[in-house]
């Protein structure tokens, strides 16, 4: 039998029960894929994030309950959180993502900021699956990112009122979707769902926001936005689009710290 510390963090709030939990597990040396997935699975949350520190950078993978995905901003940042809670000498973090290439997180006072590739959009017809999935009267847009399907509707209170049929949007052939609109108090909203990787409805996803922040630069004409993701637990980040990079910052709070023993 072994131990391991494992936190649970609060990403991209200022306050617990707010933005996205995550569970960060620091290692030693890595454990085998199976019992990392299977790690995932019993914490049960969006993601779980592992890491080990490899001279000076740390290399980092993510899992969602089900399986292991390319990028994860809201246990990026909680990993970052974590280890900046150790007395960390530097106030900027490098990880490493085989998946993924190398994520910088910098610290700035309470405010984390993610540095990650930007997403390269596609624009494609509306999949069927979206049509059934989302019940939208009306849709703009749609886009076909690395991973996931962005779909750009006219106002907030569509994106507020959705109630997706999560069997219809698992056919897609993606990671998930993205729905976003321009917001009324901020730049842009979103929620997102990922039910293909066992999420059905996440609650705030900084992977996303590499994806909407080039959109809405664009089509706002400018490059620093603030981002509101509407879930019942809504998570807040501040965007910036840097051509090749974005950078998203966030808050984060430590909500458990414990061991598990396997």
């Amino acid at each position: 039998m072994a131990t391991h510390t494992i936190f649970q963090v609060d990403a991209f709030s200022n306050k617990i029960f707010g933005g996205n939990p995550a569970a960060v597990c620091p290692l030693d040396k890595w454990l085998e894929d199976e019992l990392m997935q299977n790690i995932a699975m019993e914490n049960n949350l969006s993601e779980t994030a592992f890491f080990v520190k490899e001279g000076n950078q740390f290399e980092l993978r993510w899992f969602t309950p089900t399986i292991e995905v390319d990028l994860c901003g809201h246990a990026t940042l909680a990993s970052a959180h974590v280890i900046f809670s150790t007395e960390y000498p530097n106030d900027e973090i490098t990880f490493f993502s085989p998946r993924s290439g190398i994520l910088k997180v910098r610290k700035e006072g309470d405010l984390y900021t993610l540095n990650f590739p930007t997403d390269q959009l596609k624009k494609v017809p509306v999949p069927q699956p979206v049509i059934e999935g989302l019940k939208l009267q009306s849709i703009i847009e749609v886009f076909k990112g690395k991973t996931d399907y962005m779909v750009v509707v006219e106002n907030q209170s569509q994106i507020e009122n959705l109630n997706p049929d999560f069997k219809q949007l698992s056919q897609l052939d993606a990671r998930g979707i993205i729905v976003t609109a321009p917001g009324d108090q901020v730049d842009f909203v979103s929620r997102c769902f990922f039910p293909q990787v066992g999420v059905d409805e996440d609650p705030t996803t900084g992977s996303a926001h590499t994806t909407m922040t080039p959109y809405w630069a664009k089509k706002l004409n400018k490059t620093q936005m603030d981002a509101i993701q509407l879930s019942k637990r809504k998570g807040f980040l501040q965007c910036k689009y840097l051509e090749e990079r974005v950078e998203i910052s966030g808050h984060a709070k430590t909500y458990l710290t414990g061991e598990i023993t396997i």
